[in-house]
């Protein structure tokens, strides 16, 4: 069967029987519809006081187009860990509908390992992005109405971009106002994406409403003519922008098939923006769970570095292990195998791809210090002498490697990858060890990343970036965390380059401050903030059936 018609054969169960597995309370479900909920904010403070969960992050290889499985062995870890006794709660990110639309389809895990009601979340679910997207562009429409009304702040150089919730490069870059003085003042402009948009890390990052109404206050939208950055607060706009985002601050309840919670609540990208949910459903799930498993987008490169060093760094959290999830098929893919070939057994191709699995160990269980375990998400045409040839690379670098077949199996397809799980995760101090501390200068935690996770040789930065970076040190932001903006497809800053790339340089071309975020991003290679639709986009595929189901979708 399909993903999409294993999710129809399945029968839901009533969402407050899944919410009472963590002890939440019917009052405490404000519903939409009959599978999904937010939660009251109640909750928070009733459950201040308990002890936390163990927090288990999932990450991948560097991803392919053979496809790595994180979220599905994330969902099929969650549904394990509850099979053999643990209270566990998932907190996952919210798929972008760019995406969906785009490259890949659905976004909510595979085969016996999903999370549902699957359409829904893929498509608008509770509104969240939909709120964001327009707290985002009301700013804009203020800085924009502020200086046809006389520009009191003496804005001279705006910022702040629009945002959509969709893929469309034809809004990267844009010339706005024209028309005449009664439709505004012209001037270049461009959209991104909402998951790349600061609103979207802003509210991924806050403790709460009140922090969140004030970290709003501190975007910059401008700067005026002495150079000074000029903020929403300046503008009276956070009062309106927290006002639209009232629900969209609570964490999302929704299911697994097998009826495990998961907390879906967040969506930046980990290319460009810090790629994990937010740190209101982590800290939450940790108060109701003995075991919270969350993951972070894309290769360990990007969503495992960013969520190690921002959202950890900021959030007071660590992980108390880590599961790096790959696959053969996507390791002989970065060994050169052609994408119809990667079905027949060939170890060779196999044995030249392992180096990026290697690359991904040593960051996370060597720079970062994490109790690691491989997860190799198991098709059928893997033979067994490539999954050993795995398993012994993985030992003769200290960490296990444990099949996972979730997609077939669901959560008994994890119960190895469960126990594991679980014996690295109680001999784990829980300690956090940053790739960088927080007095180096931005360009040195540029570098650090640049050559302890990517492996670069060194750092070319433009006279731009490196204007970039002293007027934000100027401005007081030398001490913040770096969210590297880079290409998902490769350790380097080229998308061409696979396996483990050396011999390069990085290119860092822009710096940008993402001030309520609380990071500096550096824009490297030839990465937007707005992606387009493939040359045969998803959409294509997606409608309606005879039956009136939706198809195409997964």
């Amino acid at each position: 069967m399909t993903d999409i018609e294993i999710a129809r054969s399945v029968q839901p169960q009533p969402l407050e029987t899944v919410a009472e597995r963590v002890g939440l309370e019917p009052g405490e479900l404000l519903y939409y519809g009959y599978n999904k909920a937010k939660i009251d904010r109640r909750v928070f403070d009733r459950v201040r006081d308990r002890e936390d969960g163990k927090l288990i992050l999932v990450s991948a290889i560097t991803p392919t187009a053979a496809g790595e499985g994180k979220t599905t062995v994330s969902i099929g870890l969650a549904d394990g860990l509850r099979r053999i006794g643990k209270r566990t709660v998932a907190a996952l990110r919210e798929p972008s509908m760019g995406p969906v639309f785009g490259v890949k389809g659905g976004a909510t895990g595979g085969g016996y390992a999903q999370v549902i009601p699957m359409e829904e979340i893929n498509l608008h679910f509770t509104g969240d992005l939909h709120a964001i997207s327009a707290a985002n562009n009301l700013l804009a429409a203020m800085v924009d109405n502020h200086i046809y009304h006389g520009n009191e702040l003496d804005i001279q150089r705006v910022v702040w971009r629009r945002c959509l919730d969709m893929n469309d490069r034809q809004l990267r870059n844009v010339e706005s106002g024209r028309g005449g003085k009664t439709n505004g003042v012209p001037r270049d402009d461009g959209f991104d994406i909402t998951a790349a948009s600061e609103v979207m890390a802003t509210l991924c990052l806050c403790d709460d409403p009140q922090d969140l109404e004030e970290r709003l206050g501190r975007l910059i939208v401008g700067y005026n003519s002495a150079g000074d950055p000029v903020r929403a607060a300046q503008l009276n706009a956070t009062g309106a922008m927290s006002v639209l985002l009232r629900e969209a601050i609570n964490p999302n309840l929704v299911q697994t098939l097998e009826g495990t919670p998961v907390l879906i609540h967040g969506g930046p990208f980990a290319n460009i923006a810090h790629g994990c949910s937010t740190v209101q459903a982590t800290r939450l799930a940790r108060k109701l769970a003995d075991y919270t498993v969350t993951e972070a987008g894309f290769g360990a490169d990007l969503g495992a570095e960013k969520f190690l060093d921002i959202k950890c760094r900021q959030a007071g959290l660590w992980p108390n292990a880590c599961v790096l999830v790959a696959t053969v098929r996507a390791l002989k893919s970065h060994g050169g195998a052609p994408k119809e070939a990667l079905a027949t057994p060939d170890l060779a191709a196999l044995e030249a791809g392992l180096c990026n699995l290697t690359a991904h160990i040593e960051t996370l269980h060597g720079a970062f210090g994490l109790p690691l375990i491989v997860a190799l998400n198991r098709f059928v045409t893997d033979s067994e002498e490539e999954l050993e040839m795995v398993r012994a690379h993985c030992e003769k670098l200290g960490v296990r490697a444990v099949p996972a077949e979730v997609w077939a199996k669901g959560g008994a397809g994890a119960l190895e990858l469960a126990q594991a799980v679980v014996e690295a995760a109680e001999s784990s101090s829980g300690e956090p060890n940053f790739l960088y501390p927080d007095e180096m200068p931005l360009a040195d935690k540029i570098r650090t990343v640049a050559k302890k996770v990517y492996g670069a040789d060194d750092v070319a930065f433009s006279e731009e970036a490196e204007q970039g970076l002293a007027r934000l040190t100027e401005l007081g932001m030398g001490s913040w965390p770096v969210c590297m903006a880079k290409t998902q497809m490769s350790l380097s800053d080229d998308a061409k380059k696979r396996g483990r790339p050396t011999g390069f340089t990085l290119r860092v071309r822009q710096v940008r401050a993402s001030a309520g975020a609380g990071f500096v991003v550096a824009l490297t290679g030839t990465i937007v903030t707005m992606p387009g639709l493939s040359k045969r986009p998803a959409a294509v595929e997606i409608g309606f059936d005879e039956n009136g189901q939706i198809k195409g979708l997964f």
